[in-house]
């Protein structure tokens, strides 16, 4: 019986459990299916609190960077930020290891979100009484940095924004946990306006990301958080202790060993700060080239110059270059001696090939001699008279006569006096001659005759249309007589550009800074280069004809190149204050300023030479430069113009004598 009795009480009791277990089952079923629902709904909620196609993508600037023709890199155009995109393949592995371990350990097994992170954060928060602690992954840092923009203000609105974006992306067809990071590694902030490793590696250890230590890995992992704070150039101890949590973050989650950890924690911060962002080679060039940028990318181009990207190849020449610097060193190599400024152009494109401010002392301009210095051209104008006389027709046979010194009566050229005055350089009786002579021996009374004659404003619209760009009517580029001796003010880049339409037959190219860009993601962006004719062949040929006597036997003898055919033009201002030689074979254009760059004061007594005009020092340059720029180009001859025709004048140069105003 009484073993009955205690079969009837498991039974009973079997029966309970069972019953029991049953109501625990389903209890925690409907508990599950109400957290599922709970998950489910939250997560829709969730979800519609964004929509990512409605986004855009904040702009996120690069750099852009300029190079020369052999791809020696010249500089940065800076943009906002210092950035430069890698793949992960790119960035040396220990970086998204250490930053994966300080920022984000489970970030290989969580989804968009960290719901244990989320918790923990949470808890901490409640613990503290304000929040402490975001529970933000990566990708929610990415989006963070991609469509939100970072903020010191932390609201619900916002994290609950942040989240539904991260989920968005995370779910994105194509987006892979590696795609995330190797975002987030380009983008994020190092300080010291490095986004993204390979600027954060540049700027404090002057070497691609690629090449990262462990160490130095550590170290940038940890800035995100507090770059300013954990800067090492500012704050090397805080930066120490904090490279140290990421190592040891690194050894918990077991990407580096005991072993590892010890020999890292021992080390120095490793620190090389580097200038690539702020080092320049060739300043004159490149911040020329800098300038032109936006304009050569068309319409939107500065916007483009904002968002950077580019890779530019410029069209600078660095053996011209190094040729430039030692023919005017060679020449004018005693401290106290003028500066000296060069420019080279390839006629049939406008490249700038070479562009050279010198000084002998050796100090470094800020000033930009080839392009800002505005300075009296001399004779070295006139061939833009002669270009003007034969546009309308006359001929390079017209004969003047030349006398030391006559009064121009012609109203449009009246001064102060009611008269233009103007004499021969060095007073001398040029006596009657042919425009072709003139130009040689560069007589000053025939070219004011012959410019009184065409009309001064036919001269300017001819010598704005040849490459010269200061505005009429400015104050280096008034309406005068005299700017056929050289009253203008030019910057050596202009009257470069000038020669190198001559030297192209007459087509004008405006001057190039480029060869070519690249856009952010590698695409060519064209450029335009496109010629245009300001003077007829023939003009261009019969104003070569008569440039070739300047150096063949005229004022400028010293430049010629041996049996290779040279054209060119001297130029002296007054007072022997500018000193000009420009001349050009076919396949290149080169104009020599020599002066003073603080002031107007007298080229005298400069290594020998008494008085400096253009056919002294400056054409001693030129020649020094030349023969080596073209020295291994073919000899190729200029086209043979054809000479009959055209309207023979003949001036008597019945004037009287006034002032002096030398040429050369």
């Amino acid at each position: 019986m009484l073993f009955a009795r205690h079969g009837r009480l498991r039974r009973r009791n079997r029966k309970r459990r069972s019953i029991l277990l049953f109501g625990a089952l389903l209890l925690a079923s409907l508990i599950a299916l109400l957290l599922a629902t709970v998950a489910f709904t939250g997560q829709q909620i969730l979800l519609s609190q964004c929509n990512l196609a409605d986004l855009h993508r904040l702009t996120l600037s690069e750099n852009s960077f300029l190079y020369t023709d052999n791809g020696t890199k010249l500089g940065v155009v800076p943009s906002a930020t210092n950035r430069q995109r890698l793949p992960l393949s790119q960035i040396s592995p220990s970086l998204p290891q250490a930053t994966v371990a300080i920022e984000d350990a489970r970030f290989w097994q969580h989804g968009a979100l960290d719901y244990q992170g989320i918790l923990r954060a949470l808890y901490q928060d409640l613990s503290k009484g304000h929040i402490v602690q975001g529970g933000s992954t990566i990708t929610q840092e990415l989006v963070r940095n991609l469509y939100i923009g970072t903020t010191k203000q932390r609201t619900l609105s916002r994290k609950i924004k942040e989240a539904c974006l991260a989920t968005k992306v995370f779910d994105k067809k194509g987006m892979t946990r590696k795609h995330i990071l190797a975002d987030y590694l380009n983008e994020v902030f190092y300080g010291r306006h490095a986004y993204g490793a390979q600027a954060a590696s540049r700027t404090y250890f002057s070497k691609p990301a690629s090449k990262l230590t462990l160490v130095q890995a550590a170290l940038l992992a940890g800035l995100p958080q507090a770059p300013t704070v954990f800067d090492p150039l500012t704050n090397p101890h805080a930066a120490l202790v904090r490279r140290n949590q990421v190592l040891h973050a690194m050894f918990k989650n077991g990407y580096i060993t005991a072993s590892k950890l010890r020999s890292a924690t021992r080390k120095k911060l490793e620190l090389r700060p580097g200038n690539l962002y702020t080092r320049q080679l060739q300043p004159s060039f490149f911040g020329w080239a800098t300038q032109q940028l936006p304009q050569s990318l068309g319409k939107h181009g500065q916007r483009q110059v904002e968002l950077g990207g580019l890779q530019v190849k410029t069209t600078l020449d660095m053996r011209l270059q190094g040729l430039g610097v030692h023919a005017i060193s060679s020449v004018l190599h005693t401290s106290t001696d003028p500066a000296a400024a060069l420019v080279s152009i390839d006629p049939q494109t406008g490249a700038v090939k070479a562009m050279v401010n010198y000084l002998p002392s050796g100090r470094r301009m800020q000033f930009n001699l080839a392009t800002q210095a505005h300075r009296s051209t001399g004779s070295s104008f006139k061939p833009m008279t002669l270009a003007t006389a034969l546009s309308e027709g006359d001929s390079l046979y017209s004969t003047f006569y030349g006398p030391p010194e006559l009064n121009i009566t012609k109203p449009e050229c009246a001064t102060n006096n009611g008269y233009w005055p103007v004499h021969n350089f060095a007073d001398e009786a040029a006596g009657t001659m042919s425009l072709l002579d003139a130009t040689a021996n560069s007589v000053n009374t025939i070219f004011a005759q012959l410019i009184a004659r065409i009309g001064v404003k036919n001269v300017m619209y001819m010598a704005r249309n040849l490459g010269i760009t200061e505005p009429v009517g400015s104050r280096y580029f008034q309406q005068a007589c005299a700017i056929t001796l050289g009253a203008v003010g030019f910057t050596p880049l202009e009257m470069t550009d000038v020669y190198a339409t001559f030297a192209s037959g007459g087509v004008h190219h405006a001057p190039q800074a480029f060869e070519s860009i690249r856009g952010p993601k590698g695409n060519e962006i064209p450029l335009k280069s496109t010629g245009r004719r300001v003077l007829s062949p023939n003009v261009a040929a019969q104003l070569t004809y008569a440039l070739q006597g300047v150096v063949q036997h005229g004022t400028g003898v010293a430049a010629a190149l041996g049996s290779r055919p040279v054209a060119g033009k001297t130029g002296t201002a007054e007072n022997f204050v500018d000193a000009w030689f420009c001349g050009y074979v076919p396949q290149l254009a080169t104009c020599v300023w020599v002066g003073y760059p603080k002031a107007e004061i007298p080229l005298l007594n400069v290594e020998a030479v008494g008085e400096v005009a253009g056919g002294t020092l400056p054409a001693e340059i030129w020649k020094a430069y030349m023969a080596g720029a073209v020295g291994n180009l073919p000899v190729k001859g200029f086209p043979t113009p054809d000479l009959n025709g055209g309207t023979y004048i003949n001036g008597d140069g019945t004037y009287s004598y006034s002032y002096s105003s030398p040429s050369g």
